[in-house]
């Protein structure tokens, strides 16, 4: 499956047909039946739709005119700026970008360029909010470079709730900055590897927006 432009993502009309039809057969119960003990359920269910949608939303966004800027991968809060140790890129800096369930969940590249490596690794599912998430929970990274041949690596990591990292890109593909790439389903992580000395334009705490928040300015 292929990145969609639509308000939601293919992804989720089958959990949204599901709780749909959950809330119909309840609703239709309540009325039929005259039972407020089914009102209750079918109340939770209306929730629920409200909540599947709203998950799967998948609004159009603009990156910043400067071009020199890498833009934020994912919906979220900033949970870790600081050093790090990257596989493929080795000495690095990292920005971590921790994705609740009532964010959205599609993923964006940060900068524009080639996807030079794509990686999996199966893992645990600690809270994506713990230190050894990115270390031991299940993950799928891609490497991209630019023009320049500066590299850059990103990884969606599943978390507690979330089981299931989509990614629609192989290696060879060529990405714009801002550009759906996947997504994660109900809560997860990502991690940005940069290279050593770019000054971060976030700090721990900061909300952040896919495609548009700027996270540190390349050169």
């Amino acid at each position: 499956m292929r990145p969609s432009n639509a308000l939601i993502t293919p992804e989720g009309y089958p959990f949204i047909a599901y709780s749909a039809g959950l809330f119909l057969f309840l609703a239709a119960g309540t009325l039929l039946l005259n039972s407020a003990i089914l009102a209750f359920p079918a109340g939770i269910a209306f929730l629920l739709v409200l909540f599947v949608i709203s998950f799967f939303r998948n609004p159009e966004r603009t990156p910043p005119v400067d071009t020199t800027l890498l833009v934020a991968p994912a919906d979220g809060t900033i949970v870790y700026v600081g050093p790090a140790t990257q596989e493929h890129l080795g000495a690095c800096q990292k920005i971590s970008i921790f994705m609740s369930v009532f964010n959205v969940h599609v993923n964006r590249a940060p900068i524009t360029g080639k996807v030079v490596e794509r990686f999996y690794k199966q893992g645990k599912f600690y809270d994506a909010r713990h230190a050894d998430a990115s270390c031991e929970n299940e993950q799928c990274g891609l490497v991209m470079e630019q023009e320049n041949g500066m590299r850059v690596a990103f990884v969606q990591i599943a978390g507690l709730i979330a089981r299931r990292i989509l990614c629609y890109v192989e290696v060879g593909d060529q990405l714009e900055r801002g550009q759906r790439y996947g997504m994660i389903r109900f809560g997860s992580r990502v991690d940005v590897y940069l290279p050593e000395g770019l000054e971060s334009l976030v700090a721990v705490g900061q909300t952040t927006v896919a495609g548009e928040t700027a996270l540190v300015r390349l050169g």
